[in-house]
């Protein structure tokens, strides 16, 4: 369960996001919407303790993300896969080395990195191309490698902020296509995004944003 209450927050004096309340439960698939600039990756920001509140108050299963000290965000956000618009892959490792390197870091052993990176860039249709680097990908093909790699600790909860916006529309449908193939492996899936067309055609619930206020909360909803 994810719950913000009153959210509020200010860079200055300026209020990205005015008194946002709102409930996601384990398992859900949301999308967030609004125009450039309605509070879209402030909300993620907020979620993975990036940033903090400036009023109000976040907690994902019991856990008060807007008072976490930073040892205990870092232990939290291995719990939670983040995909990005611009992929943030690492352009010296090729696509296995991009996955892997997130256990490697945890002190996994070459067996288990092995068994879990080979089933995630199957999952994702990747295997071909495990020995391709950054540079060598399509738009789509760098997407989904970044998918694998946010799902590398089998995360409860995997959030895509505009994860299509660079992408053409076919490579965009596969991408939504592996997100609701996540969903029904029993994750919970948060994607914001501005794209009509997508967000219309995956008929899920839509919270909408404009100018930092929660404009709408809809079930099976459009942009």
């Amino acid at each position: 369960m994810i719950e913000f209450t009153n959210v509020s927050k200010k860079f200055g004096i300026k209020k990205v996001l005015n008194d946002i309340s709102l409930k996601i439960s384990g398992g859900e698939f949301v999308i967030i919407t609004g125009p450039s600039g309605a509070g879209k990756s402030t909300i993620v920001n907020l979620l993975i303790g990036s940033e903090r509140v400036t009023n109000g108050s976040i907690v994902v299963d019991d856990l008060k993300v807007h008072t976490m000290k930073p040892k205990d965000l870092q232990t939290y956000r291995r719990k939670v896969g983040v995909v990005f618009q611009d992929y943030k892959l690492l352009p010296q490792k090729d696509v296995y080395e991009n996955v892997a390197f997130a256990l490697e870091v945890c002190s996994f052993t070459d067996e288990e990195i092995k068994k879990r990176v080979t089933s995630l860039l199957k999952t994702v249709g990747l295997y071909d191309q495990r020995f391709n680097f950054p540079s060598e990908l399509s738009g789509g093909e760098a997407q989904r490698c970044a998918i694998a790699r946010a799902l590398v600790h089998n995360p409860d909860l995997v959030i895509a902020d505009e994860p299509t916006g660079n992408l053409d529309p076919k490579n965009a449908n596969d991408i939504m296509e592996i997100l609701q193939k996540i969903n029904k492996m029993g994750k919970t899936v948060i994607l914001t995004s501005h794209n009509k067309a997508l967000v219309d055609s995956l008929q899920k619930r839509v919270i909408r944003l404009s100018g930092g206020i929660m404009t709408a909360d809809v079930q099976n909803g459009k942009y």
